[in-house]
């Protein structure tokens, strides 16, 4: 079988993972250049600045990943809007913010023709998608201009169903995993397996290559899920602190304190199950709410208070996304941590 690291074009089977608001071109060509694929995250970007980080990306020489959501667009619902903001009323009282006055807007956006037209002119060489894959007209037209297709799997049903449908690479998302889970085919979070239990069972389910993704913040991470059959890793939590990712001061140092022990997945903050450490509106109004209007319309009414709270240096509605293991998360070049995350490809003394 050809190695993940010819198909991807990379020195090692290492990709660095799209995280969202949290990091650019920066952290990705850094860790190319140390020899991992480096992503960018483009659900939150406008098309005016994707197409400037694809520039940039392009420009390197490097091979890059860009990574898409495709989950559908839900339709409003009133009711459930006006249960989700009669729930936060309290906190816009208590920091003096007027809740009549939240903006609207999904905060972030699918894959669409609109972004193929523009990735079109750049042809990146890997893309990867979160939440299934696109309507198979758009998948044809990535695939048309050679794009390493790859995208999220939560379960073993979910892992054959892009196998079947086009992804020519499928990551394994343990539950550990830091951010939105990727699941697509079902809600149901009991269907969710850890890393180490997912990865050997997605590898004999598929013949495309399985890429262990959770948990993994170290060599020894890296070894052990190479040793179940992955074809590579990726790894997203140990480069939140990197010198080159955009994390904010408040978020770096919850990383790096006792807090970071203790995550839950949570819908609170954008609709959706995604994973980050416990804080007070988790603790609060969840993790799980009822209440949260779905993915993505849950982001509108919460970013006025996470505004406010940062402002006054508290992180009571941030969400502050890691993965269950953040004892990897230093602040360091993000070359130096690609390099010490190599040393688990390295043989065995």
């Amino acid at each position: 079988m050809t190695s993940l690291s010819t198909l991807l074009g990379t020195a090692l089977p290492l990709i660095q993972a799209p995280m969202a608001g949290v990091q650019g071109s920066a952290l990705a060509l850094a860790a190319g250049r140390a020899g991992a694929l480096g992503s960018l995250p483009c659900a939150m970007l406008s098309a005016q600045q994707l197409r400037d980080e694809l520039a940039v990306l392009a420009a390197s020489g490097l091979p890059y990943n860009v990574n898409f959501f495709c989950h559908t667009p839900p339709v409003p619902d009133a009711a459930r809007e006006a249960a989700w903001r009669t729930a936060l009323a309290p906190y816009y009282a208590e920091l003096g913010l007027d809740i009549a006055s939240v903006p609207a807007g999904p905060g972030r956006t699918p894959f669409s023709a609109e972004a193929a037209d523009l990735l079109a002119e750049f042809k990146p060489p890997v893309l990867s998608f979160h939440f299934g894959l696109p309507a198979p007209a758009l998948l044809a037209r990535a695939k048309a201009w050679g794009a390493f297709v790859l995208s999220s799997a939560t379960t073993v049903r979910e892992a054959l169903w892009l196998e079947e449908h086009g992804a020519d690479a499928i990551i394994a998302q343990g539950l550990e995993a830091g951010g939105h889970r990727g699941h697509f085919l079902s809600d149901d979070l009991s269907e969710q397996l850890g890393t180490f239990a997912l990865l050997p069972q997605v590898v004999a389910a598929v013949r495309v290559p399985v890429i262990a993704a959770g948990g993994v913040a170290d060599a020894a991470g890296v070894r052990a899920a190479m040793a179940l059959g992955a074809a590579g890793v990726q790894v997203g939590t140990a480069y939140l602190c990197a010198d080159e990712a955009t994390t904010t001061p408040l978020h770096r140092a919850a990383l790096q304190s006792e807090a970071a022990r203790h995550t839950a997945l949570t819908n609170c903050f954008t609709g959706r199950p995604a994973r980050g450490i416990v804080n007070r509106v988790m603790r609060e109004q969840g993790p799980i709410s009822a209440a949260a209007p779905a993915f993505p319309l849950a982001t509108a009414a919460m970013a006025p208070l996470r505004a406010a709270a940062e402002k006054a240096g508290r992180t009571d509605f941030t969400p502050l996304w890691s993965g269950q293991n953040a004892s990897g998360c230093r602040p360091l070049p993000a070359a130096e941590i690609t390099r010490a995350l190599a040393q688990g490809f390295a043989p065995s003394a």
